[in-house]
């Protein structure tokens, strides 16, 4: 064994323990410190990532939450039955003139309904295609529009051309289970200047809306003599296609015909599908005259693009039938479309039976005209009286029927969504150029036809009203289906749901709440009580829904939300939201901004809020509180009067110092200058903005005026009077202009492209609450009731003539007024608001 080695023991380390022995307590706690602070630690850790997950997941919850709200139906119960527009409930109101976008066409108030229509071309004329379909302006007639139209049974239609006019009629009459029969006839005249006698091509179509099936009977080889067809909606139904005459009694004329038969993919494509089948092969051989080929529909191939590959259409094609008959002036055709449920039937309404028809719903027409507005009463000629009808019958004739999807987006989106399918019965500001629905408009649109059909307006409103989301926004323009949408340009297509509109719709249930107040035994006001009993959990949202959404950073003050964004492009970004586009805001727009017209859109419709809740039996004190706070002339004061203007106006961050200048573009020497980017107008900013009153006297300063909200005594109201007067400002021969004339921006370009709109020419709508206000401190005791009549009959009597002059020069009804001249401008036929001045002739307000 080797020697036992000797351990060796150095004073700083201490012997290591034994196994049996305890450590000390010092090490004990130190060491169950570091454990417990490690565990706390890891715990903390796990316990923040469950949290972060949690809160992660939360907010993917919220945000797909809110991003669904935009299209989520609001919960209460729909103001409109689901088959309230059925042939089985409203059979009077199932067929009618509901597609306004087209010179004229029928159809069903029903989602996918079968269409009719009628397209024309003159032959052998200078131009190789002149197809009319859709109302276009671009089609340069000399007018066209509704001369008698009653919205339900009838309509007398004049559509003049180059060198002929065209008469459109129909009559309905009602048996059956599927709304009836109707009669459609068009009687061709040549214009007495015309050198000769013009032959034209009508071409009558039936089109299945992915709904049903049509089946063309030919005879005499080409003739195509009827349709028949089946829809769900419409049982089995006949159309037949009666040979022209030259007028009721006389013998058949001459006509040489032709017939399509094909599917479409859309209602959209109809012109095209016609259009792409023309061709030259046909003669046209009178008995007396020279054979000539013209232009006539045959086969259908749809057009084939090279390298161009197109997405599949996944759309179900539809039935689509075409009868042209081609024929020489004057002449008259009948349609007929006949219900096979209608088995009563005591004659077809065919020549002299049509007629007796047509004569006996003039007269009707005529006489509730007379009933209802007394122009005849208050010394208004015949010509006037025609006119007064025209227009009340173009917006009757301009009533739609639209189904289909909006698009729409918010904040929570990052790509926009389709809303629900609905649907929407509304009037449309112009059949040409905005031919659907468009929310502050319908308003206005309902204060005439209230007048004539309170049901009319109570449907119009619930179908607006049953559009609504569960926030209380309802999209501003309704772009309902593919016919509809491929009128609209594409950045004008989707909705966003921060954006507002005027709450104009409360003026039409003002309307409907006087009628009713001051004849509550009148039959057609009775239905109104509890169509807004049902109406009033809806309107509650959209009140607060404007109330919050469009508040502003001041308590009881308002900011239109949706103002253009891109500062430097604009010479005054627009507020599209406002309904007055290009009117002159705060040049910089911000969160500090208030707008008075919006604050006095605000007192109204809580004023009607507090009324419709009273009659109801409802809570109405809020409402109440609401309106009287709003309507406090010294809040209006303070939050909006401009003492440097002397006049109502905006707030916020602005300054006048602004201009279009030539952008600078740098071209490097020797370089080509068309490589570079095109010289735009951009903002030059010459003085920096600050908090102020904006100082634009138009429209806008007007509405505590306009709306009644300024006190009869208030001495605010003797400036307004004022201004509204001086020639330099605000008044011409013609009407109200909608900025002043002194103003730095009347009539300059906000772009550019674009034209001045709001910032001078004439505008109806206003105008009309201008002499309505008149009329009402005319009436109201104060110290400017006397000055208000004298301005009042001024006024009204300037707005009158000129419209009516320019019906008469022009053909047409417009959008705007010239300041300087009065002609008419913009869109036409603008028989929506701009038809108010039959309320105005029947100092109805």
């Amino acid at each position: 064994m080797g020697r036992q080695r000797k351990r060796v023991v150095t004073g700083e380390a201490a012997p290591p323990p034994r196994k049996d022995e305890k450590p000390s307590a010092f090490h004990r706690k130190e060491k169950k410190k570091k454990v417990d602070i490690g565990k706390i630690f890891i715990n903390i850790s796990i316990g923040l990532c469950i949290f972060s997950l949690i809160w992660f997941f939360y907010a993917l919850y919220m945000r797909s939450t809110l991003a669904k709200r935009v299209v989520t139906l609001h919960p209460s119960h729909p103001v409109l039955d689901a088959n309230c527009s059925s042939a089985k409930v409203s059979p009077e109101r199932f067929w009618g003139s509901y597609r306004p976008q087209v010179y004229f066409g029928m159809k069903t108030r029903s989602p996918k309904s079968m269409v009719t229509g009628m397209m024309w071309m003159r032959q052998f004329s200078d131009m190789d295609v002149n197809l009319r379909h859709t109302c276009e302006q671009g089609d340069r007639l000399q007018g066209y529009g509704w001369l008698m139209h009653d919205g339900i049974n009838f309509g007398v239609q004049e559509i003049r051309d180059i060198d002929f006019t065209l008469t459109t009629e129909f009559v309905k009459r009602m048996g059956g289970d599927h709304g009836g029969d109707s009669t459609w006839r068009v009687t061709a005249k040549q214009h007495s200047s015309s050198p000769q006698a013009p032959v034209i091509s009508l071409m009558f179509y039936a089109a299945a809306d992915t709904q049903g099936s049509l089946e063309a009977h030919v005879e005499e080889r080409d003739r195509l003599a009827s349709i028949t067809g089946f829809s769900e909606e419409l049982g089995n139904f006949k159309i037949t296609f009666r040979k022209p005459v030259t007028g009721e009694l006389s013998s058949a004329k001459y006509a040489s015909y032709n017939y399509l038969q094909t599917v479409s993919p859309g209602l959209e494509k109809l012109t095209d599908i016609v259009k792409n089948s023309l061709n030259r092969r046909s003669v046209y051989s009178p008995p007396s005259g020279e054979k000539r080929h013209y232009i006539a529909v045959d086969t259908y191939k749809p057009p084939h693009h090279q390298n161009q590959q197109k997405p599949a259409d996944t759309r179900k094609e539809s039935d689509f039938v075409v009868h042209q008959v081609t024929v020489q002036t004057p002449f008259q055709i009948e349609v007929l479309f006949e219900s096979a449920s209608f088995q009563a039937r005591p004659n077809q309404m065919v020549g002299s039976v049509m007629t007796q028809e047509l004569e006996k719903r003039k007269a009707e027409f005529d006489a509730k005209f007379e009933n209802i507005f007394g122009l005849e009463k208050k010394g208004f000629s015949q010509a006037h009286i025609k006119f007064g009808k025209a227009a009340l019958s173009n917006m009757l004739g301009g009533m739609g029927y639209f189904y289909g999807q909006s698009v729409v987006q918010s904040v929570y989106n990052e790509y926009p969504l389709l809303y629900p399918e609905g649907a929407l019965f509304t009037a449309v500001p112009s059949r040409s150029f905005f031919p659907r629905g468009f929310l502050w408009d319908e308003g206005f649109h309902q204060l005439l036809l209230s007048k004539w059909d309170p049901q009319v307006t109570r449907e119009a409103i619930a179908h607006w009203i049953d559009l609504m989301n569960i926030e209380g926004w309802i999209p501003r323009e309704q772009i309902l289906g593919d016919e509809a949408r491929s009128k609209v340009p594409a950045e004008f297509v989707v909705q966003r749901n921060e954006n507002a509109n005027p709450p104009t719709l409360f003026l039409s249930l003002q309307e409907l709440i006087e009628q009713l107040s001051s004849n509550p035994d009148k039959a057609a006001s009775q239905p109104t009580l509890p169509f807004l009993r049902r109406l009033f959990p809806r309107l509650k949202t959209w009140f607060e829904w404007y109330n919050t959404t469009q508040s502003g950073l001041l308590p009881n003050s308002y900011r239109w939300r949706g103002r253009d964004k891109d500062t430097n492009l604009f010479l005054n970004p627009k507020t599209l939201t406002s309904g007055l586009d290009d009117y002159p805001r705060a040049s910089h727009p911000s969160a500090d901004e208030r707008h008075v017209d919006l604050h006095c859109w605000m007192a109204l419709s809580s004023g009607i809020m507090a009324r419709i809740a009273q009659l109801l039996g409802e809570p109405h004190q809020d409402y109440q509180l609401t309106h009287q706070v709003l309507s406090d002339n010294n809040l209006l004061n303070e939050l909006h009067w401009s003492e440097q203007l002397r006049a109502f106006s905006d707030f916020g961050n602005h300054t006048q110092a602004v201009s279009l200048q030539q952008e600078k573009v740098y071209v490097p020497p020797g370089q080509p200058r068309h490589q570079f980017p095109v010289a735009r107008l951009v903002r030059s900013v010459r003085r920096a903005p600050k908090q102020q009153y904006v100082n634009a006297l138009g429209y806008v300063s007007l509405f505590p005026f306009l709306l009644h909200i300024l006190e009869p005594d208030s001495p605010k109201l003797e400036h307004i009077l004022r201004e509204i007067r001086d020639s330099n400002k605000l008044w011409t021969p013609y009407g109200l202009r909608s900025l002043s004339k002194a103003d730095p921006m009347y009539m300059k370009r906000n772009t550019e492209h674009d034209a001045p709109y709001w910032r001078g020419p004439i505008w109806i709508n206003i105008n009309y609450l201008a002499v309505r206000a008149l009329h009402h401190y005319s009436t109201t005791h104060g110290p400017y009731q006397e000055k208000s009549t004298a301005l009042y009959e001024e006024l009204r009597t300037n707005i009158i003539n000129n419209v009516y002059r320019q019906y008469v020069e022009t053909g047409y009804i417009w959008e705007q007024y010239n300041d300087s001249t009065g002609r008419g401008q913009g869109s036409h036929p603008f028989t929506g608001w701009s038809a108010l001045t039959v309320l105005m002739m029947a100092e109805q307000y």
